[in-house]
């Protein structure tokens, strides 16, 4: 009833035109400096777009699982109450549920206080364009201040979305177009992934802005992005967006790190923002008291995090979305891709 009432679709998506995939600047906004502060939360740069975003994002995924929709609505307000600004979302999440109630969570006023980001699956100009027609109706708004090219998992990804009918050339129009402020991309599984996406982009000549991966106390021992992906992207003056400092619950299942000591290591590290998922108002609790009690890890601090987790780590059994399909929804859903 909910997706059927309040999901809006447009009735059609943007000319599917090829354009140059030359940079064109990015829509400039003072909405950064309208944003409330609090001075209970950590606010940092994002990359080099000049945009200032809470250290701690609320994830979207999580905001489509509760029986209420009042009730998810409650969390984002509290969380927006509480100075968290960045908001994560994606077109895919709970079948469109997520972006339906954080749309209405941002009517009355909310939507000028939080960066809004959402990701889309389509590999395709066409695909693309449809789904991002429907996350803006979702939404609620005109514009969407950070779109990213979502779960980028496999090697021939970066290839489908650069080609000449790829997805790239609707993001750029849709950004010209002031339907989004800034392009990025997420994955989960490798990060060989990640570096040949940013392969990819630089052999076209185009900059993302930003650049979303996992980040936890085990991903420095299997497959590590925080050691392979992140130099780069810092190089490049890419917004690094971390992300399963859980590993859903995995994670917090070995019994190696509590989780305030988890998300104080994802905020030690060269990020600008740890996007957690909430899903209950104590789970939201949590995530503010990191902001609140946060102090940069010392080298010993997290030498023994590191040591703690390492066998635990080695084998990727407790960051399941790098060695099982069981995070991967597009895999489930190739249609979406396009």
């Amino acid at each position: 009833m909910e997706r059927r009432d309040f999901l809006k679709t447009a009735a059609a998506g943007m000319a599917a035109t090829t354009t140059s995939i030359a940079q064109t600047p990015a829509i400039t906004s003072s909405a950064s400096g309208s944003r409330p502060q609090s001075p209970d939360m950590i606010y940092r740069q994002l990359g080099t777009t000049g945009e200032t975003v809470s250290a701690i994002g609320l994830g979207g995924f999580h905001l489509g699982k509760q029986a209420d929709a009042n009730d998810s609505i409650k969390i984002i307000h509290t969380a927006i109450e509480h100075g968290i600004t960045f908001m994560d979302n994606s077109w895919d999440y709970n079948d469109g549920i997520s972006e339906v109630r954080m749309g209405h969570a941002l009517d009355n006023g909310y939507r000028q206080k939080v960066f809004l980001m959402t990701k889309l699956d389509g590999r395709t100009l066409t695909e693309y364009n449809k789904q991002l027609e429907q996350s803006l109706g979702r939404l609620h708004t005109d514009v969407i201040d950070l779109v990213q090219f979502h779960e980028v998992i496999r090697m021939e990804d970066p290839d489908r979305i650069f080609a000449d009918d790829g997805a790239i050339h609707a993001a750029i129009a849709a950004r010209k177009a002031g339907k989004i402020r800034y392009i990025g991309f997420t994955g989960h599984k490798d990060p060989a992934v990640h570096l040949r996406m940013l392969e990819v982009a630089k052999a076209h000549d185009f900059h993302f802005d930003t650049i979303q991966m996992p980040v936890n106390v085990m991903d420095a021992h299997f497959r590590s992005f925080t050691n392979q992906v992140i130099p780069v992207a810092k190089q490049q003056g890419i917004g690094v967006l971390a992300m399963k400092t859980f590993g859903d619950h995995f994670i917090l299942e070995s019994k190696t790190v509590e989780p305030i000591e988890a998300l104080h290591y994802g905020l030690s590290q060269p990020v600008s923002v740890v996007i957690t998922g909430c899903d209950s108002l104590p789970i939201l609790g949590q995530a503010l008291q990191a902001a609140r009690t946060f102090k940069p890890l010392t080298e010993a601090q997290t030498k023994s995090i590191l040591d703690r987790t390492q066998q635990a780590a080695l084998t990727g059994k407790f960051e399941l979305f790098k060695t099982t399909p069981h995070f991967d929804s597009t895999a489930a859903n190739p249609k979406w891709l396009g």
